[in-house]
């Protein structure tokens, strides 16, 4: 008790942190929680949580205040759901080898689990309990299963990184939203989108095009008249030089509202304030009369909640152009639909943000007129009565708090908006919540303007010096000390930027999925060979494990915005997989367009005397890196 009284006020919370430190000395905790995702119990009294670092789902007494149960998993959890009866808990977990796992509400007992893909991360249960449906994020594609027989019904092709869904009324429309832009980042529209997908028929039936700029999609929830649909991104204005972050210059967050019937998308509105950004936008709930819609902010430890039929009613009187003869009123941000992406004031007098005591709120769940917020990064849970005024989050610890490790920290620290000029975006912002990337090109500032980059993933940055595309950092150290200063526009203690080293150091790629098994297919292994074949000549300048020498070259690929340096860092291929689109400008889509379109003189690998099989398994290798 006396920890939560603590944790309800800011000023306390290191008071807080040294208690919950005796009580660790005394109970020997197992580690860290990190909850990323909240359900309801049917009758309200009790919350779920998966628990992503400890493989578990947290049985929450709500009223009590306490974690009844700890239920073991068999792999990291992503998301959760109710069966529709509320009897059974199912859970989407692991990675490369990710499964659905579905418990007994009552008793905790692993009823069943089953491999759905790689990384399912997130699951909506229907036909009356009967089927589910799973988006795999890197194996890009939804699947269906049946329940009771545990058996696959459908798996419908996706675009890239499908990474929340939600389920029309009919049961029989999927609205999928990706996390990453697919294609070119030198295009004149880069964006990742939502996807409509029949599951009648088992196909795509149609795309909404989010505004230019859209990335790092998180979830996806409809309304509970299920007339609406909202998805929460990032709105880069990444065509814009990154001279400054005042007025979401670089970075702004949003919601974009669609019309579930027409399949139609509303508009795309800002969350952020003129002078305030509200970074990283990430679950979402409803109330359960749909007029509120509650969205949490990882990056700036806050909720806001949306009045929506006011919002509605605004969006609506505004007319597609502006008519003529009319004299625009300049008091106003807005005169058109059009305008509304591009207003940081259009949510004053319909929306409030509350600070919440938390770090990394990931997740947020209704219980009847309360919001349930679950903190990753500080293992709490948070309550905000929606009846009260003003609404101030109750918030408690889900346990004993272990010792703060350098590479938790540093994470943390990654995500961690409020670390920036105005709380405007993290390091996240741009390259995802685990330093892979945002499929943007950059006008960065380190090697002049009018050259932009595409964002880099940091995997094994710190093992292969030089950093950023034109080598402009001696390693990655540097990088993240002039990422501080530049990008996010602050001065902060030399300790967060060794904890950001220590993660950032630390991190590990993840298994392809072109693997078989975890191993290389009979393809992929006939493409190593043509791979380190000195005339084909790929392995001289990737040469194992790491994939680069760490040296520049002039392989051809310089672009109508490089100036007279032509050399460029030889990036490592690990991941290649995954980091998509290709060559320092992000103007290669696929591996395909890097040693072919891309490639007409053989400077950059001599493949043009390559059969089409031979090409096709090159390529195979290198996605299975």
């Amino acid at each position: 008790m006396i920890q939560k009284i603590l944790l309800q006020r800011p000023a306390l919370r290191g008071a807080a942190v040294i208690l919950a430190t005796a009580i660790q000395a005394a109970e020997a905790p197992a580690g860290w929680q990190s909850p990323n995702s909240v359900v309801a119990s049917p009758d309200r009294t009790r919350a779920f949580l998966g628990a992503a670092t400890a493989n578990a789902v947290l049985v929450v007494d709500v009223a009590a205040r306490n974690v009844d149960r700890k239920l073991p998993l068999p792999a990291s959890p992503q998301a959760l759901c109710l069966s529709p009866d509320g009897s059974r808990l199912l859970v989407a977990a692991g990675g490369s080898n990710g499964m659905v796992c579905v418990l007994d509400t009552d008793s905790g007992e692993l009823l069943q689990h089953f491999h759905t893909g790689h990384t399912p991360t997130d699951l909506v249960c229907f036909d009356d309990g009967v089927r589910v449906a799973v988006p795999n994020r890197f194996d890009a594609n939804v699947a269906v299963w049946d329940l009771a027989t545990g058996r696959e019904l459908l798996r419908v092709p996706v675009p890239r990184e499908p990474i929340s869904i939600a389920l029309a009324p009919d049961q029989k429309t999927l609205f999928v939203a990706h996390h990453l832009p697919e294609g070119k980042a030198s295009a004149n529209r880069v964006a990742a989108n939502v996807t409509i997908v029949d599951l009648e028929a088992g196909r795509i039936a149609g795309t909404l095009l989010l505004p230019n700029g859209s990335t790092t999609l998180r979830q996806i929830r409809l309304s509970p008249d299920g007339k609406l649909a909202a998805v929460v991104h990032t709105l880069a204005r990444y065509q814009l030089p990154t001279t400054q972050l005042e007025r979401g210059w670089m970075n702004t967050s949003a919601v974009t509202l669609i019309d579930v019937a027409a399949r139609q998308i509303i508009n795309s509105v800002l969350l952020d304030e003129v002078d305030y950004g509200a970074a990283n936008p990430w679950g979402i709930a409803w109330t359960a009369d749909s007029r509120r819609l509650l969205i949490t902010h990882a990056g700036t430890h806050e909720l806001s909640v949306i009045e929506v039929p006011d919002l509605l009613d605004r969006l609506a009187k505004l007319p597609a152009t502006r008519p003529e003869g009319v004299t625009p009123q300049y008091i106003s941000a807005s005169a058109t639909q059009a305008d509304v992406p591009n207003d940081l004031a259009f949510l004053v007098g319909y929306r409030e943000r509350i600070r919440l005591s938390g770090n990394g709120p990931r997740a947020v769940a209704m219980f009847g007129e309360t919001a349930v917020v679950a903190d990753y990064f500080s293992d709490t849970l948070e309550l905000v009565d929606l009846t009260r005024s003003p609404r101030r989050p109750e918030s408690f610890l889900l346990g004993p708090i272990p010792v703060r490790t350098p590479e938790r920290w540093g994470e943390q620290l990654f995500n961690d908006a409020t670390i920036c000029f105005q709380q405007w975006q993290s390091c996240a912002s741009c390259h995802s919540e685990d330093a892979r990337i945002d499929g943007l090109n950059w006008d960065l500032m380190n090697d002049g303007l009018g050259n932009p980059k595409n964002s880099k993933s940091l995997v094994l940055s710190h093992q292969t010096p030089p950093a950023m595309s034109l080598g402009v950092r001696d390693d990655a150290r540097a990088a993240v000390r002039a990422g501080i200063r530049h990008i996010l526009f602050a001065v902060r203690p030399a300790e967060e930027a060794e904890a950001l080293d220590v993660w950032l150091a630390g991190l590990r790629p993840i298994p392809s999925p072109h693997l078989i098994d975890g191993d290389p297919s009979p393809s992929a292994t006939r493409g190593r060979e043509i791979f380190q074949d000195e005339l084909v000549g790929c392995a001289g300048c990737h040469p194992g494990p790491r994939f680069t020498d760490g040296l520049a070259y002039d392989v051809g690929t310089a672009g109508e915005f490089d100036r007279e340096v032509k050399e460029f860092d030889t990036p490592t291929l690990v991941e290649i997989w995954r980091t998509a689109p290709y060559l320092h400008d992000g103007s290669a889509a696929t591996l395909r367009e890097v040693l072919v379109d891309r490639n007409l003189t053989d400077a950059h690998g001599r493949v043009s005397d390559l059969a089409p099989t031979e090409l096709a398994d090159l390529i195979e290798y290198l996605n299975s890196l």
